[in-house]
């Protein structure tokens, strides 16, 4: 977010825009109940997986998505390390304002981990509200990528930021019951039903980017880019659902055909944060 010599009123401004974001795109994580006994539960192996594993997605989309044209490596690096400092600290003090951080008769252990749960999902969303909030203001700096890029370059960028959009938005979801009682209920055919929903979804966004990209000439390349990435944001979607699921605990003690399950139907709502992500590479 800072960089050498950058005015002080400007960096004010990034800093507000994070917090924003933070706030915005974390709060349903905030006041989940699920997260607060994840937070009480987890191990330190488990914490420090999941700090790795935000700050690559934080490189990611700092590379990918960042606000300023032309930041080094070295930037994103310290900007990534800022956006997980003002994650910690806002979801400390919203843990502690909801009383569900305590200083008197708490573990230090237990506040780390609802600590660090909850800062991680703030984390990420700091990072999006300080690049999207600023595009929305106008800002002149505003990160393109290079459309004229190779091929695999934007097949990245839509792993990435689709991955980051994915976790943003099925991470609120996924450490709730409603999902296993959806995939308990669910039958085999509600549960293609809602593989084609996210298909579709996947669809819709990649078509509506292809429209206006490099390629929007060429009416073949564009149907198998369009074809190749709707399945590549779902498979992305999916996986990050897994992933979501598997941390939260959601695929102990139940059978296979329930955690595909779980897969599925949180991939409905992923698809949507994947297909955000998408949207940001045109």
């Amino acid at each position: 977010m800072l960089t050498n010599k950058r005015p002080v009123q400007k960096s004010l401004r990034e800093y507000g825009q994070g917090i924003i974001g933070g706030l915005l795109f974390s709060f349903p994580v905030l006041f989940t109940m699920e997260v607060w006994w994840t937070g009480f539960s987890a191990t330190p192996l488990q914490l420090l997986l999941l700090m790795l594993a935000t700050y690559l997605l934080l490189l990611g989309y700092n590379r990918f998505a960042g606000m300023r044209a032309g930041t080094t490596w070295r930037s994103i690096f310290i900007d990534s390390v800022e956006e997980m400092g003002i994650g910690i600290i806002l979801s400390f003090l919203v843990m502690l304002v909801l009383n569900r951080v305590r200083l008197d008769g708490m573990t230090l252990d237990e506040i780390m981990g609802k600590t660090i749960i909850e800062a991680m999902a703030v984390s990420i969303g700091v990072s999006v509200g300080t690049a999207q909030l600023g595009v929305a203001n106008g800002e002149d700096e505003s990160r393109e990528l290079d459309e004229q890029g190779s091929w695999w370059s934007m097949r990245i960028s839509l792993l990435v930021l689709g991955l980051c959009g994915a976790i943003i938005v099925g991470g609120n979801v996924a450490p709730t019951e409603e999902v296993v009682v959806l995939a308990i209920e669910s039958a085999p055919f509600h549960i293609l039903l809602m593989a084609l929903l996210s298909l579709i979804i996947s669809l819709i966004a990649v078509y509506y980017s292809a429209l206006n990209g490099p390629d929007k000439g060429n009416s073949r390349q564009r149907n198998f880019n369009v074809a190749f990435d709707t399945c590549l944001s779902y498979l992305v979607a999916l996986a990050a659902s897994a992933m979501c699921l598997w941390f939260f605990g959601r695929f102990q003690n139940v059978s296979f055909f329930v955690a595909f399950s779980q897969v599925i139907v949180l991939g409905v709502i992923s698809t949507l944060g994947a297909s955000a992500g998408r949207m940001l590479i045109r």
